[in-house]
This record gives C-alpha cells, sequence and structure tokens, in this order.
C-alpha cells in the first residue's frame, strides 16, 4: 500500500499514516512519501511495534517504508 502525504499539513500526514497502519496486515509494507522527514512518526511506530526504512528522494520528499 503507497499513501502520498505531499502537499498534506501537519497533523495529517501523521494522522493518515497511523489509520492506514490499522488496516495493514502481517507481513505487508505501508510506504508513505511526505514532503518532510516525519520526526514525530518514528517513536509512534516504535510504541506500536513497527520498523521503518527511511530513504530521502531526489525531489526532497521522504519516501518511508513501515513494516513488522
Amino acid at each position: 500500500m503507497v499513501l502520498d502525504n505531499r502537499g498534506l499539513e501537519p497533523p495529517q500526514p501523521m494522522m493518515r499514516t497511523l489509520a492506514a497502519l490499522e488496516n495493514l496486515a502481517e507481513g505487508e509494507v505501508l510506504t508513505i512519501i511526505n514532503d518532510r522527514r516525519p520526526m514525530f512518526l518514528y517513536e509512534q511506530l516504535e510504541e506500536l511495534g513497527y520498523k521503518q526504512r527511511t530513504e530521502p528522494q531526489n525531489d526532497g520528499s521522504f519516501k518511508i517504508e513501515i513494516f513488522r
């Protein structure tokens, strides 16, 4: 599942991401694209037992893959 959060003002990207995680099946990966690095999201992911991989993109956005 890919969730494009670009152009949204905080806290919308984080709220959309956390809502999408509720529907993520075991073994699936949620990929989000954000305008900025989601610093506050990382703490939430850790508390919920998720891991993440963040890659800066050439256009200045960030691609974050979230998984268990």
